[in-house]
């Protein structure tokens, strides 16, 4: 039976992981920090299949301890501080767990077990201001945000580790991708739970940043399957994965409101606070790479998607009535 560690399993795409491997017979450890507010939640129906590990990404020493003790044959690395608008406020915090973090796990690693198998959660935040439309593997880096500059080092070091060592060590550089586990302060989820809060009468308005802003999102579900065909490559290799199509915060918030018959512009108000200190106009990949060489091809589309998130909303609020 295959061992994986995963750092970051009570996260949205920590827990389509952890159930995606463990449909394929798999082990499954995951990593948690020393903390009495640990959040079960998006993991409790698998929970009692986990084995649970103490460490932390600021704490080198910890993970040796994890990997000695647990011997995994692929560690995907998914911890991160993940939330942009975090970053500008809190820039030390964020370098510490989402660059130095991704250092001290690959050299627990490589002195631990060289021979495990390494995924690197990068990010399309990589690209910022794009050089390019649409971003690819070789398109250059120019990070807008503390997160996203965090995400570079990291991406840079996984790289240099597989050259420097001849670790098997892969980076996914994953456009937006969201599902009904999303953490509220992301804008998807933020829409979509306003817009079911709205439709209950427990809401009168949702207040965002930029509705010009574009993403290419697509399903959390989906983009964990990548991960995971990356390390069953013969060699380790980077990875754009994405759906190559573009969509707006305003038609974000059409989809989520229409879907339960509401008008967005009825209740969505622009509020300059929510607008980034250095925004990222427009994002889209190119995942000519992923589909060839991994086999891979996102399967839910951005309308599906959204329209799965607004009912899972609308089935929490219907559960505590």
């Amino acid at each position: 039976m295959p061992k994986a560690l995963i750092t970051g399993i009570t996260g949205q795409d920590g827990s389509y992981l952890a159930e995606l491997l463990l449909e394929k017979g798999y082990d499954v450890v995951g990593m948690l920090r020393r903390s009495s507010t640990v959040n079960f939640e998006r993991i409790d129906h698998i929970q009692d299949d986990i084995t649970f590990a103490q460490g932390d990404l600021i704490d080198g020493a910890s993970m040796v301890h994890v990997l000695r003790d647990h011997e995994p044959d692929e560690i995907y690395n998914l911890a991160a501080q993940s939330f942009v608008q975090t970053s500008f406020g809190q820039p030390v915090l964020t370098g510490e767990i989402t660059a130095l973090g991704v250092t001290r796990l690959l050299d627990a690693i490589r002195m631990v077990n060289p021979h495990a198998r390494f995924y690197q959660a990068s990010s399309s935040e990589m690209f910022g201001k794009v050089a390019e439309s649409p971003q690819n593997e070789s398109t250059p880096f120019h990070p807008r945000s503390p997160y996203g500059v965090a995400k570079v080092y990291g991406h840079w070091i996984t790289v240099n580790y597989r050259e420097s060592y001849d670790m098997f060590a892969c980076s996914g550089i994953l456009f937006n991708h969201e599902s009904p586990r999303r953490g509220t302060e992301f804008v998807t989820r933020k829409v979509t739970q306003a817009a079911a809060r709205i439709k209950a009468g427990l809401q009168d308005e949702v207040r965002l940043g930029n509705l010009e802003a574009q993403r290419d999102w697509g399903h959390a579900r989906d983009y964990v399957d990548a991960m995971h065909r990356m390390l069953h490559q013969d060699e380790p290799d980077d990875y754009v994965v994405c759906t190559g199509k573009t969509h707006t915060v305003q038609r974000l918030c059409e989809i989520a409101f229409g879907a339960l018959d509401l008008d967005y512009e009825q209740y969505v108000t622009v509020d300059p606070e929510y607008y980034r200190p250095a925004e990222v106009d427009l994002l889209i990949g190119d995942a000519t790479k992923a589909r060839e060489q991994l086999g891979w091809e996102p399967k839910v589309s951005f309308e599906d998607l959204i329209i799965e998130m607004v009912q899972a909303d609308v089935d929490r609020i219907a559960a505590r009535r």
